[in-house]
């Protein structure tokens, strides 16, 4: 504890004057921290509630068909906890919510599955793009990329049919466990020392 009773703090109002003692603190206290992340993004993922945007469910109960149809499907835990995911970004960024959720798995996930959240909006667009006045082949341009057809197999099995509000999902917490064990430790990140 620092003097006062208060929890250790670094001293230093500028980082250039850091020292191992600060960083030590600084770790310590990130500590307590760990797994509240998973948290964070399960709040989130609250706010998709009763947003309907237009659909006949709202955008959780897609998140939870999709992540329901793969899990059902004998996905693993990691590609299950991308499906449940990969519109995390919808009410906060609508212009690039692929990229949000790709963004926020990234550290925790296979470069393939990386590729096909960040991607799997313009893969979707191929279900509904000549509607708006645009052009549903516009995932052409990754043609012969080696995670195309497994990017346009999410959004074929998973993505664009999970909008049944018949649909027999499962609940959120029915996740939570895989989302913790997907986001425990990061797989990539410049915050992690090298492996030996």
């Amino acid at each position: 504890m620092a003097d006062g009773g208060g929890p250790v703090r670094a001293k230093f109002t500028a980082m250039a004057q850091g020292t191992a003692e600060d960083w030590s603190a600084i770790t310590s206290m990130s500590a307590a921290h760990r797994g509240r992340h998973v948290d964070n993004i399960i709040a989130h993922l609250g706010l998709l509630k009763d947003d309907h945007g237009g659909f006949a469910v709202d955008r959780l109960e897609h998140s939870l068909q999709t992540a329901s149809r793969a899990h059902r499907d004998g996905r693993d835990e990691e590609y299950v906890v991308c499906a449940l995911l990969h519109d995390l970004g919808d009410i906060l960024l609508p212009a690039s919510h692929a990229e949000f959720g790709a963004a926020i798995l990234k550290p925790y996930i296979s470069e393939a599955n990386h590729w096909m959240l960040e991607h799997h909006g313009v893969f979707q667009g191929y279900y509904f793009f000549h509607y708006l006045g645009l052009d549903r082949d516009l995932r052409e341009q990754f043609r012969g990329h080696p995670h195309f057809e497994y990017t346009a197999q999410f959004c074929h099995l998973y993505d664009q049919n999970s909008f049944d509000p018949a649909y027999d999902s499962m609940p959120l917490e029915a996740f939570t466990p895989m989302m913790r064990r997907v986001m425990e430790k990061p797989k990539h990140s410049i915050y992690a020392r090298p492996a030996e």
